[in-house]
């Protein structure tokens, strides 16, 4: 057995490491005291895995079908998973005084989607500083409107489940209809919207900009990630904002200004591996939703707690398609040159990302009664462990719930990973 675990590689160990805790979640939430009433274990396993893997998408209604037990259980595995299996490994590892050797490091880096094995271990140890005193002083902020609304208990167990949800990029939550009934609230949705979008951006930018202060001294991936995030997020709120801004079943149905912009603005981040609403997603017009299926598509940062193709694997395409309309022999991003390695890296995510939402979008729709446009939204909300859906999620089958199960999995472990553990194990 241990001579069968040495001979797998990173990705194959990391690929079981994960479906073993989604087993291990799964068997918990099937347990009696874990729900208020009886859950089947094909749902069991769907929140298990919506909860590892960081998406959202949820078949029941967390706050009320789970018990305190079993939403710690759910919250458990959202820190596991948002955060890395291997992270907390290289925790305990250093706790005990262990070696951290190089195939420790390559699992390390697999986990996190990181570019590069060089100062894994740092990373690391910056990002549970980071997470956790960001998780708590997100905390202490949400608890200003929800312990006057219901009390100091419920108001601060409430903070703290959705402190760790958003930062984490989960976009689970213990209110039935998400975060609509907080749409015009400056503090939910500053604090949740600023949660999402640092645990987004990476951790290894959260670290550059702790030790490097000044924008000109950031990595270029740092500097990626930064100006990428603020122009999306702002040509996305514009978009939404114009969109639905007559919609009477989303923005046109608020009075207030502030609750317009507040809305979009939310909306506008959230695509991009969040999952949490403030508006009726089933109910926005489908030239908006298509927009929205290409902000989830691109999702995240490398090395954060979202998913999707990552930003920086976007932008890379993007700019080589830009170099070959000009027919440039190389990419350059201020004046540096973007390595071919990188380039094919960028192609072969995205071709294989595209590839399987294609085979499970074809499934879904021999499978589930469902409009097309709808099982298209589910399954790249899935595959970018977005969360957000229009509505659909508790309607599949058993057969169409473990089709988006899968997506997640592949979504969130990243689809190289998921290649490289079918190949042939290598020194």
């Amino acid at each position: 057995m241990n001579n069968a675990i040495v001979r797998l590689n990173p990705s194959q160990l990391l690929l079981l490491v994960f479906l073993f805790f989604i087993i291990l979640g799964t068997i918990f939430l099937k347990l009696p005291f874990a729900t208020t009433t009886q859950v089947t274990w094909t749902d069991a396993l769907f929140t298990a895995t919506s909860s590892m893997t960081v998406t959202g998408l949820a078949v029941v209604d967390t706050g009320t079908v789970y018990t305190l037990f079993g939403q710690l259980v759910i919250l458990a595995l959202i820190q596991i998973g948002g955060l890395g299996i291997m992270s907390f490994a290289v925790l305990i590892f250093m706790l005990l005084g262990k070696r951290i050797g190089f195939r420790e490091r390559l699992l390390v880096q697999q986990s996190l989607n990181h570019t590069s094995i060089g100062g894994i271990i740092k990373l690391v140890k910056s990002l549970f500083i980071y997470s956790f005193t960001i998780e708590l002083i997100a905390m202490c902020f949400l608890a200003i409107t929800w312990v006057p609304e219901f009390g100091w208990g419920r108001g601060m167990y409430l903070s703290f489940f959705h402190s760790i949800s958003a930062f984490n990029n989960a976009g689970l939550s213990l209110f039935p209809d998400n975060l609509m009934g907080y749409v015009g609230d400056p503090i939910i949705n500053i604090v949740i919207s600023s949660l999402f979008i640092l645990g987004g951006i990476g951790f290894t930018v959260l670290a550059d900009i702790w030790y490097k202060r000044k924008f000109k001294k950031l990595s270029l991936h740092s500097k990626l990630m930064i100006v990428g995030t603020v122009v999306i997020n702002a040509f996305a709120m514009l978009v939404i904002f114009v969109m639905e801004f007559h919609n009477p079943h989303t923005l046109g149905a608020m009075s207030e200004m502030s609750d317009k912009l507040w809305a979009a603005y939310f909306q506008a981040t959230s695509p991009r591996t969040a999952g949490f609403n403030t508006i009726d997603i089933g109910n926005m017009h489908e030239a908006t939703i298509t927009f929205m299926l290409l902000l989830m598509v691109v999702g995240a940062g490398s090395g954060s707690t979202g998913g999707g193709i990552k930003l920086t694997t976007f932008l890379v395409i993007v700019l080589s398609v830009i170099s070959f309309l000009k027919q440039k022999q190389q990419i350059t991003i201020a004046n540096r040159a973007i390595k071919e390695t990188i380039i094919f890296r960028s192609l072969a995510i995205s071709m294989i990302s595209f590839l399987f939402i294609f085979l499970a979008v074809f499934i879904l729709n021999i499978t589930e009664p469902e409009p097309f446009l709808k099982l298209l939204f589910e399954t790249v909300s899935a595959f970018g462990t977005v969360g957000l859906s229009m509505g659909i999620t508790a309607d599949l089958s058993n057969i169409g719930k473990i089709i988006i199960v899968f997506i997640m999995f592949l979504g969130k472990i990243g689809p190289l990973t998921f290649a490289f553990s079918l190949a042939k194990p290598r020194q």
